[in-house]
This record gives structure tokens, C-alpha cells and sequence, in this order.
């Protein structure tokens, strides 16, 4: 390559630095190149798409031409699209897992990624929506964010995050080999069980015992390519169940948010499931308070579900445990359900909403600080 003419060594240096759209890193570092010549103006570029087939061919391809175009004296592109062969596919799974033949769970342990799992005591409370919203949130923030959907059995987070495709379906992941690359949107890498049930079955029950919620749970760290993140969010079914114990064993390190509403109905069941975060050696870090009370269009207070129930949460587990340091109220407004049934999370819709704005509250009270929340106090309620 040192041989190289500085266009056509020009050439290489930017198709190469143009970015897989899933796989979220460079052509060049990803083996994708395949060469580069150029002759009297003419660049002729070979890439190497990673499956036959792949969504994001025309893309990539586009991409690559545009790069190429803009490197100076170049007036005419010509791409050629090839596939990897299994010896290419195997060499850059193996690259993508850090060396690692064999998948593995990269979130266990000694990693650089925080692991928040978002909690309930019961269903129906917003668990998702504070979820899909945080990462949202965080992603803008130029974070690298994944988010996980282990609620297996009521799944909603394709459809939070507009990850369906034109019959309503959820998008499905593309797979190399064995690797499993998850789909992006609002800049979040997201995975969901819905993402891989038959055509024509999206309808139909998911109804998996203790040993099969574990196995795919686990499947979910170690296949999915999520790449170096700087938080992986979980959204928990609901409840003390068997998928968060199993969350608590495959991710002993991960940090906890409970989610609740105002009512006492909400907020004692939710206190139950800090607990077991506790018991299975994670550390719940703050309750977020969904249609909390906020203010209608002529500043009357307006509480459809009362308020005080996100303190209450935090204030228990407090004399249960250690202090929980962030207490948010997610103030009640109905652009937050719009945002959900469209696919756009209020956080992307309509950042001046006073639900979003409570969210980027939560956000920075997470990820503006020093190495520890411990015994700090961040009174975030919102009213």
C-alpha cells in the first residue's frame, strides 16, 4: 500500500473510514475493503458486504461512492459490491468478540459499560416508556447506548423506539453467522424478542417457563453485537419473577431504577421488587415516578393519579437499605402516549415537553456525576 499513488492511497483513506451503519464501525477496520485503483480520474472501489442480501447494501454502497467522489481529481466512481466468503465471515466475528471464537456474555464482570435495568412492581405503570425514552435521552447526549427488551413476555419497546416494519411488524436483526446485529434507531442498538417471532405469529402468546427465559435472556448478551457501549439499559418485566433473577445472576453488577406511579396500589408493589434487586447484590439507584402531576394549559394543578408515590418508593427502600440517591416525577402529559403509539419517543418528538424535559432531568442526574452516586441526594421531582 506504501507503493501507492497519493489518489489512490487518498481513495483508500476515506472509503475506508466510511461507517457500517449496524455494525457502527469503520469499512476499513472491518475488513470490508476489498481494493482500490484509480486510473485517469476514475476511482473503482471493491467492498465486501458481510451477507448476501444485506439491508444495508444500497447505503453502504452510497456511501462509499460519496467518499470516494470527494477525494480531489476524482470524477467518476465505479463500486463493486462482493460478499465475504466464510473464512472473511469467521475472521471478522471473531474480531467483532475481541478474539473470542465463542460467544461470550461481555457485559459480566470487569466491563466498561454501566448495566441499569428499569424495574416494576407491576405492569401497566410506564416501565417501557422510561426506558426507551432514557435511552433517547442518552443517546443524544452522544452516549452509545443499547437497550435490551427482556420483558419476553409482554414486549413493547419495537414499538416505542418505530422499529416496525410497513405491516407493523418488528424489524429483524440481520445476522452474521452466529452474530446477531441489532437493529438502531434514534441512534439506540435495541433487541427484542419480538424481533424474532414468526411472520403471521406477532400476535400469538410468548409462553416460556423459567429455563427458556433464562436461556434467551442469556443468548441476548453473548450473540448480540452491540459494540463498545456506554450503557446498556434493560427493560425488566414486570414483577420478581424468573427473568429478573435471572438478569440478577447473568448481571450481578447492574444498577437498578424502579419505576412506579403515584398510586399506593403501584408504589408498595414496586418496593418489592427494589428489594429483590438487593437481594441478588444489585444497587437500586433511583425511582422514577410515572403521570406524576404537572399543570394543565391555565396552571391549574392537575393530578390524575395523586402524587407522592415515586418519594414514598424511594423513602422505603431508604430505611430498608441504602439511600437511593435520584427521585424523578415524570409529570402526566399526553404527548408521551402519542409519541409511543407513533414510534417517536417525546424525547425525540418534542424535546420542550415537560415529560421530556423531566427525562433529560433523569439523564443527567445519571450520567453527570463523579465515579459514585452513593449518599448523594438528587431531588429531581418535577411539579
Amino acid at each position: 500500500m506504501s507503493d501507492e499513488a497519493p489518489v489512490t492511497r487518498a481513495v483508500r483513506e476515506a472509503v475506508g473510514a466510511v461507517t457500517d451503519p449496524e455494525l457502527r464501525r469503520s469499512l476499513g477496520e472491518l475488513g470490508m475493503i476489498r481494493d482500490v485503483r484509480v486510473d485517469e480520474g476514475v476511482a473503482m472501489v471493491g467492498i465486501l458486504l458481510t451477507i448476501a442480501g444485506c439491508p444495508m447494501a444500497k447505503r453502504i454502497e452510497q456511501d462509499v461512492r460519496d467518499a470516494a467522489a470527494g477525494v480531489h481529481s476524482i470524477r467518476e466512481v465505479q463500486v463493486d459490491v462482493g460478499v465475504m466468503n466464510d473464512e472473511e465471515r469467521e475472521e471478522l466475528t471473531t474480531r467483532l468478540r475481541g478474539g473470542r471464537v465463542k460467544p461470550a456474555n461481555r457485559f459480566a464482570g470487569n466491563t466498561l459499560t454501566r448495566v441499569i435495568a428499569v424495574t416494576s412492581g407491576k405492569g401497566g405503570v410506564g416501565k417501557s416508556t422510561v426506558t426507551a425514552n432514557l435511552a433517547v435521552a442518552l443517546a443524544a447526549r452522544g452516549l452509545a447506548v443499547g437497550l435490551l427488551d427482556a420483558d419476553v413476555h409482554g414486549f413493547s419497546i419495537p414499538g416505542l423506539l418505530g422499529l416496525l416494519d410497513e405491516h407493523g411488524r418488528a424489524v429483524r436483526p440481520t445476522r452474521v453467522d452466529d452474530l446477531v446485529l441489532p437493529p438502531v434507531a434514534h441512534d439506540v442498538k435495541v433487541i427484542s424478542i419480538g424481533m424474532f417471532m414468526r411472520p403471521g405469529a406477532e400476535d400469538a402468546a410468548v409462553s416460556w417457563r423459567g429455563p427458556m427465559l433464562h436461556k434467551t435472556i442469556e443468548q441476548f448478551l453473548a450473540d448480540v453485537y452491540f459494540g463498545d457501549l456506554d450503557v446498556l439499559l434493560i427493560d425488566m418485566p414486570p414483577g420478581t419473577g424468573d427473568a429478573a433473577i435471572s438478569i440478577g445472576h447473568l448481571l450481578p453488577q447492574a444498577e437498578v431504577l424502579v419505576v412506579t406511579t403515584p398510586q399506593s396500589a403501584a408504589s408498595d408493589v414496586a418496593v418489592r421488587s427494589g428489594i429483590l434487586a438487593r437481594q441478588l447484590g444489585q444497587r437500586v439507584i433511583g425511582v422514577v415516578e410515572t403521570m406524576g402531576p404537572g399543570f394543565l394549559a391555565d396552571g391549574v394543578p392537575f393530578e390524575p393519579f395523586g402524587s407522592g408515590g415515586g418519594a414514598a418508593v424511594a423513602a422505603r427502600l431508604s430505611v430498608l437499605g441504602d439511600a437511593v440517591p435520584i427521585t424523578v416525577s415524570i409529570p402526566f402529559s399526553s404527548a408521551v402516549r402519542v409519541g409511543g403509539d407513533s414510534g417517536m419517543p417525546i424525547c425525540s418528538a418534542d424535546r420542550d415537553d415537560v415529560a421530556a424535559l423531566a427525562f433529560e432531568e433523569l439523564a443527567t442526574a445519571l450520567f453527570v456525576r463523579g465515579t459514585s452516586l452513593a449518599g448523594r441526594s438528587l431531588p429531581l421531582a418535577i411539579h
